[in-house]
């Protein structure tokens, strides 16, 4: 199981969580297995969100989807993601 984490700022909370939950079985079909979605205490606009995959060339496949880049665009995300994966141990 490989976990990816993202955490990115965004202009508008409801419209991105809007975007980020009308891209679920999208995301899914791309090899997601299970999310979850953090907001920070002191600025409701800073989201972690957390990707389980399968492995690690499905979580690599699908930071490189251009659809992915799509739907974060049209969410309103306007910093650059800062992204890391990771396996438990």
């Amino acid at each position: 199981m490989v976990t990816m984490f993202i955490r990115h700022e965004v202009a508008d909370y409801a419209k991105w969580r809007q975007a980020y939950d009308g891209f679920d079985a999208e995301r899914r079909g791309m090899g997601v297995v299970s999310h979850a979605v953090y907001r920070s205490a002191e600025r409701d606009v800073d989201v972690t969100v957390i990707h389980d995959f399968e492995s690690l060339a499905s979580a690599r496949s699908f930071l490189a989807s251009q659809r992915l880049r799509e739907v974060m665009g049209a969410a309103g995300v306007v910093s650059v993601p800062t992204i890391w994966l990771t396996t438990r141990v």
